[in-house]
């Protein structure tokens, strides 16, 4: 039995041999993602199939380079990338065709732009970058998830195999001259160096900035290298004792699961907690044969799970586009309808396996001249960039947008629609008492909106693009000038992205009165006293972020008037994020403490009542839906669950505090309509457009002017 492990051991070590056992693995890490994609709670840490699967790609890749550096002293790189090429190509170029197919047949049009700069990123193998980047960037941030996203694993090992062979190469060359005979012994060193400098990395930038951590190489490059140190190390795996081999395998298939049914999305990854995947990948790898029949290998090798780990890569390629496709067809997928898109992704990634990976993979033509190979690759990669450009060009440039026709309503469900303007005018359209305003009222259809969907999310404020608003993880304060920049008369606009949401509206009062304004904006920041949670950490920079701001507000240079409004946050109290009653309770003490400073500097403070929040994408809704306006109404009764009660509570009976509600005139109903006065009236989720923030003007001028008199 120990010559046939060890036996196994260097067919592993060499390429030439099967692990049944990870092929295994590769069953266990996607159906893992699968189950976490379709949302069954039982596992909400199955994102972490992923950490498996680069594991398993770092132990495999680096076997093979090498064996083959050691048995010829050399590494071919034009073999190695034309394997990696045939081998992974086809089947990515294929599901990038068909979720262009997919885009265009059912996402809403204001996402095609999107999806083609995401086809070119992942032909281009950096789409981890791409979203790492949308990641901290508060826009993109707000926007729906790519049908793409899941190619960001697929990048990150791409950029793993057009490196890694180098390093070897590289590494190979060095101990070769220096210490003959001590190859593995300087892989060894140089990887545990490139895993423990990835590794802190990881941690820090985990964090400093969670929403970037997930997805850049840099903090996933100690994965991949643990799994190549396990390759290194495979002649000393294979002589592990049997008992110490079972245990350890079985507590390497113990960790994957635990972390699966215990790490959730809000827990900050990859950082420390990925060693729980990746060292219980590491541990059934090295396990692998020395445990016999009494390890886990057995379990992972039968027949069935096998057969799902042969599929792994299609079925890994296939599940999130149609999923994807079919909750923008369908709506929000429940656990039944997400079994059933897995079923058909199964069926398509069978077919793929068939009859592209396979009968590439076996071509003589690119097994016998591997630059053929390289040239297919060549061809995959400036297909799917060409794709990803040309796609785009079917919905640009947008719909008019500068001007709008007739926008009367034809009909509504209950009746003869009510008279709309002939031009787009926002909240003009509904007279000096917006509530229950029939021009307010959710209608099915209008001949045209304003802005169109296509260009609603570029309907901004200027403290976007004049660069003025602190990104996530800054703790910097920016600030940008408006208005009548001489004027005696200072307004500070302060807080997050909603009370960004009306410069717009005060610039209008600003030209008007010859008034200053003075922005200070933070993403995901609220001007607050407290501190308050950011993916599930305290948010540091928002606290060092609020406390520059404070300073300059209540300094020698204070403004005459302080402008601000917020969203809801969750407040952290040693070290504890507060949720429910507790902490709507901490965050109206903070504002509350926040607004007194204020008035102690004898600065009038201007708090705007918390906005409806719809919770769907309106632009996309309105986009999908445009003969059925009444498909993307919200119930005004949730007004109730947001931020708005609590900063009444925190206003009561502070002098020079004053709260002021236009929301009668965002949701004139007990249903919101999207669109009022033929202009839409969010750009996302839960943002207003500028044009109709701009509308709203007369009314925050007229309440402000009672409230300072």
């Amino acid at each position: 039995m120990t010559q046939l492990a060890s036996r196994a051991g260097d067919r592993t070590r060499s390429g030439r041999g099967f692990r049944g056992d990870i092929e295994g693995m590769r069953a266990l890490a996607v159906v893992l993602v699968l189950l976490f994609h379709i949302d069954l709670a039982v596992v909400p840490g199955g994102f972490i199939g992923v950490d498996v699967f680069f594991v398993i790609s770092g132990f495999l890749i680096t076997g093979l380079l090498l064996s083959e550096l050691e048995r010829t002293g050399k590494i071919s790189l034009v073999g190695f990338y034309a394997r990696r090429a045939k081998r992974l190509l086809p089947a990515a170029v294929l599901v990038l065709a068909a979720s262009l197919l997919l885009t265009y047949l059912f996402l809403p049009r204001t996402r095609w732009l999107q999806t083609g700069w995401d086809v070119v990123a992942s032909g281009s193998y950096v789409m981890n970058w791409r979203l790492a980047t949308q990641a901290v960037d508060y826009l993109a941030a707000n926007e729906p998830p790519s049908i793409l996203q899941h190619y960001w694993s697929l990048a990150v090992e791409e950029q793993f195999y057009l490196l890694w062979p180098l390093l070897l190469i590289l590494v190979g060359v060095w101990a070769a001259h220096r210490w003959p005979g001590r190859l593995r012994r300087r892989l060894l060193l140089c990887l545990g160096l490139v895993a423990v400098a990835s590794f802190a990395w990881s941690v820090h930038l985990t964090q400093s900035n969670p929403e970037s951590a997930f997805f850049v190489t840099t903090t996933r490059v100690w994965e991949l290298a643990v799994g190549g140190g396990l390759a290194i190390l495979s002649r000393h795996l294979v002589r592990l004792p049997r008992l110490a081999a079972v245990v350890l395998g079985w507590a390497g298939l113990g960790a994957i699961v635990l972390g699966a049914l215990l790490l959730t999305e809000a827990s900050p990854f990859p950082g420390y907690r990925a060693l729980v995947p990746t060292l219980g990948a590491a541990a059934l790898i090295a396990a692998g044969t020395a445990a016999g029949q009494a390890g886990p290998g057995r379990l992972l090798s039968l027949g069935p799970i096998r057969a799902v780990g042969a599929l792994s890569y299609s079925l890994y390629l296939w599940h999130w586009p149609l999923l994807v496709a079919a909750e923008a067809r369908f709506g929000e997928l429940g656990v039944s309808a997400g079994l059933v898109v897995v079923l058909l992704s199964v069926a398509l990634a069978w077919l793929t396996y068939r009859y592209v990976e396979n009968p590439v993979r076996r071509a003589k033509q690119f097994t016998l001249q591997p630059a053929r190979a390289l040239q297919l690759g060549l061809v995959c990669t400036v297909t799917t960039v060409v794709m990803g450009l040309l796609f785009p060009l079917t919905v640009w440039p947008p719909a008019q947008v500068t001007t709008a026709t007739s926008l009367t309503p034809r009909s509504t469900a209950s009746g003869p629609a009510p008279s709309a303007p002939t031009e787009p005018l926002g909240a003009a359209a509904l007279g000096p008492e917006p509530r229950d305003n029939p021009a307010g009222a959710p209608v099915d259809k209008v001949d045209t909106i304003f802005p169109a969907p296509l260009a609603a999310r570029k309907d901004l404020p200027d403290v976007y693009d004049d660069d003025c608003l602190s990104e996530q993880q800054e703790s910097e304060v920016r600030t940008c000038v408006y208005g009548k920049r001489d004027s005696d008369f200072t307004v500070a606009l302060a807080g997050d992205s909603h009370a960004a949401q009306w410069l717009p509206t005060l610039q209008e009062i600003a030209e008007a009165n010859g008034w200053r304004v003075v922005t200070y904006i933070k993403a995901a920041c609220p001007l607050l006293s407290i501190t308050v949670a950011r993916s599930g950490r305290p948010n540091s920079s928002c606290t060092e972020w609020n406390r520059s701001v404070r300073d300059r507000l209540t300094g020698a240079d204070r403004p005459k008037l302080l402008v601000t409004s917020s969203s809801l946050y969750s407040p952290v109290r040693d070290g504890r994020t507060l949720n429910s009653s507790a902490g709507r309770t901490a965050l109206a003490e903070g504002f509350r403490q926040t607004w007194s400073a204020m008035a102690e500097a004898k600065v009038p403070t201007i708090v705007l009542q918390g906005t409806p929040q719809p919770g769907i994408d309106i632009v996309e809704c309105v986009s999908t839906h445009a003969d059925r306006l009444t498909e993307c109404t919200t119930a005004r009764d949730d007004l109730a669950k947001g931020v708005g009660p609590i900063q009444a509570k925190a206003a009561e009976g502070l002098s020079g505090v004053h709260l002021i509600g236009l929301n009668d005139a965002i949701c004139p109903t007990d249903r919101c309509a999207p669109v009022i006065g033929g202009m839409l009236v969010y750009r996302d989720t839960n943002h207003l457009t500028a044009s109709y923030a701009r509308s709203l003007s007369p009314r925050l001028r007229a309440e402000i002017d009672f409230a300072l008199s």
